[in-house]
């Protein structure tokens, strides 16, 4: 027999703030991810996009420590990237080793277009908050990140 979500007892789990955290992110990506794979892309690689918009020249390295994920799976993304004709790989005038990480026109285009998307999307959870409350909530989740590194 199946019971309806409403019927059983979170009473432990909904006193946690990870707890709490964790089911608000998948709310929140869900409805994200939506809006970045209608355009081609992954949450994940508009991540490096925003980063290399705002920061070009950056090593794949650097962005990968900037986004918090595994160097090995920057170069996948990368490629990708690449392959849609959105970022293109330098050579890094500060290391030979690396390479720089550059968004193409086409790519500052598409970045900027989705940005534009990520924020409508962005103000469909604003609404359950009143004025202050996002200011609010970004600088305790920044507290949140800053405790755990």
């Amino acid at each position: 027999m199946t019971q309806n979500s409403n019927d059983i007892d979170y009473s432990m789990l909904n006193s946690l703030v990870g707890y709490r955290l964790r089911r608000a992110q998948l709310a929140y990506f869900e409805n994200f991810n939506t809006t970045c794979t209608e355009q081609g892309v992954t949450p994940g690689l508009f991540g490096i996009l925003a980063i290399v918009l705002n920061n070009p020249g950056l090593t794949q390295t650097a962005v990968a420590q900037a986004i918090h994920t595994d160097r090995s799976a920057m170069v996948a993304a990368v490629d990708k990237l690449e392959n849609l004709g959105l970022m293109e790989r330098r050579p890094s005038e500060n290391d030979r080793r690396s390479y720089a990480l550059y968004l193409t026109g086409e790519g500052e285009r598409f970045t900027k277009s989705l940005h534009q998307k990520v924020l409508v999307h962005e103000s469909h959870f604003e609404q359950v908050m009143k004025p202050g409350e996002k200011e609010q909530m970004l600088g305790l989740l920044m507290r949140i990140i800053d405790l755990g590194s």
